[in-house]
């Protein structure tokens, strides 16, 4: 865990919105890091935040089993930001009053600045600000001595504070690009209360978790890492091997669900650019015979998982005896879908193979030190350790691989299909001058077939889904506009190269509903 004594500890009571509030304040240099609600005061006492941020949720603070705040809290003499429903738990701690709104608020709003104070430092008496609001509660009365900061129409009280004990709360998500000015509401709480100082960047990150893992690792032990040939895995094989030095091996697992070539392009381009002890393992047959006839992705994930980690068991032994931690390019993200980043009230949406589908018998100590980054965080600490945009530049690509855009059970035929298919989408894209412009482009595989034509004959054959997407950190997204003639392209190359295609459909959904992978 990174130091929060210059930092933010943002309380998660299950809001949507809540991993934006990490992006801004980080956005704003400032580190922050996610936790549930604490069980005991110690627990915050114990990581010496310069201020917490409360975050919204779905909850009413008087539902039987809410999740609540220790009133303790807000004793400690550390400025506390409540926003929306973390405003109500502020309001009730110190007595305030909350009640069912006669309308529910949700969407744009415009909220009245009564008291600018320093919460509003920067706004003017009366100005009248666009807020994006979520709730169904709202707060009726105020003890003594709070200030009303800020109204709306909906609600009287849409922000306030009492001074003397550094609290402030709002109503509106002042993370949120629907409030534009929330911004500065947010960095006027972080400098203007917090007196945080700007000061984490990626080389601070890199000075903090070179040191991190030599304390833990120590002055002997041997460390090996998953290598896969991604973003993720080739910044922290860098910071380990910046951490230990030669006592750093990275194992390549060519499992056999790679890219066209894949591995031949991480070999010459990883033993070139990193100088790291890297070895390769191919155990492709391991990997698709135990994925023979299963459909469910979930378990696609499982399977992975644990024979990722049979064979760094295996490889370990090749290292030496005294191997006992594995890295991994574990981001923020795979965290926060597997499940709650810190236990908290947020749902699993997909299991990450490096995060709930590891073998519980691990026979390592895991070393992530990506975990609470994002991967337009990742890439930049991946420049100022000296990777080039060959590498940091990269989409993205999951750790099951194929196995998990291969809709249905895996089996070596289907897989040549995608792998062609794929091939031949990003060469189209990189000719088009298109892939810097795309977060992540892939081919999927569907499980149905369809009826074509091809030279008079019928063809009944695979359907070939195309996805690509814009996005800064991967938790949102949006389906890439392409120019017809690129994808006209795409599609003719497919169904005229790939053997056993007669079928490709462009995948035009955004993240949310839909996830970025298909599974």
């Amino acid at each position: 865990m990174t130091t929060l004594a210059n930092g933010i500890l943002i309380l998660d009571y299950g809001s949507q919105y809540t991993q934006l509030i990490a992006r801004r304040v980080r956005e704003s240099h400032v580190y922050c890091e996610i936790h549930p609600p604490p069980d005991s005061i110690d627990e915050i006492t114990r990581h010496s935040p310069k201020g917490i941020i409360l975050s919204g949720g779905p909850n009413s603070v008087y539902e039987e089993g809410a999740p609540q705040l220790d009133r303790g809290a807000l004793d400690l003499g550390i400025p506390i930001l409540g926003v929306c429903y973390g405003m109500n738990l502020v309001a009730l701690a110190v007595g305030g009053t909350i009640e069912k709104a006669g309308k529910r608020e949700y969407g744009r709003a415009e909220m009245q600045v009564r008291d600018p104070g320093r919460l509003f430092s920067g706004f003017a008496e009366g100005e009248r600000l666009q807020v994006w609001m979520s709730h169904g509660d709202h707060v009726t009365a105020l003890p003594e001595g709070a200030l009303v900061l800020g109204s709306s129409d909906n609600s009287p009280i849409a922000a306030f504070s009492l001074p003397e004990r550094q609290l402030f709360a709002v109503q509106f998500h002042p993370e949120v690009h629907h409030t534009p000015r929330g911004g500065e509401v947010l960095s006027n709480f972080l400098f203007e209360i917090c007196r945080c100082t700007p000061d984490w960047t990626a080389g601070h990150f890199i000075a903090e978790q070179v040191k991190l893992i030599r304390e833990r690792v120590g002055p002997k032990a041997r460390v090996i890492c998953g290598l896969s040939g991604g973003v993720d895995s080739a910044v922290a094989a860098v910071l380990a091997h910046r951490a230990l030095g030669d006592r750093l091996t990275c194992i390549f697992v060519d499992h056999g669900l790679l890219r066209l070539h894949e591995g031949e392009w991480v070999e010459r381009v990883f033993r070139s650019h990193l100088g790291i002890d890297l070895r390769v393992v191919n155990v492709a047959d391991q990997f698709i015979d135990r994925l023979e006839g299963v459909d469910d992705p979930e378990e696609k994930r499982r399977i992975i998982g644990h024979t990722f980690i049979d064979v760094f068991e295996e490889a370990a032994k090749a290292v030496g005896d005294d191997v006992g931690y594995l890295v991994q390019g574990t981001l923020y993200p795979d965290v926060i879908e597997s499940f709650s980043p810190r236990g908290g009230p947020s749902v699993t949406i997909k299991t990450h193979h490096n995060v709930g589908g590891l073998r519980p018998d691990l026979p390592f100590e895991l070393i992530e030190p990506l975990r609470e980054l994002f991967k337009d965080e990742v890439r930049n600490v991946g420049r100022e350790l000296g990777l080039t945009e060959e590498i940091v530049g990269r989409h993205p690509f999951p750790g099951p691989g194929l196995a998990v855009r291969i809709l249905g059970s895996v089996d070596r035929e289907r897989l040549r299909v995608l792998q062609e298919a794929d091939a031949i989408y990003l060469d189209e894209i990189r000719q088009a001058g298109l892939y810097d412009d795309i977060w992540q482009a892939f081919a999927v595989l569907l499980p149905v077939h369809a009826v074509g034509v091809m030279g008079d004959f019928r063809t009944y054959e695979n359907v070939v889904a195309l996805r690509a997407v814009t996005s800064v950190d991967g938790m949102t997204a949006d389906w890439f506009p392409f120019p017809p003639e690129v994808v006209g392209r795409v599609a003719n190359r497919i169904i005229n190269e790939v053997k056993g295609v007669n079928r490709v459909v462009y995948d035009v959904s955004s993240k949310p509903p839909a996830t970025i992978e298909w599974e």
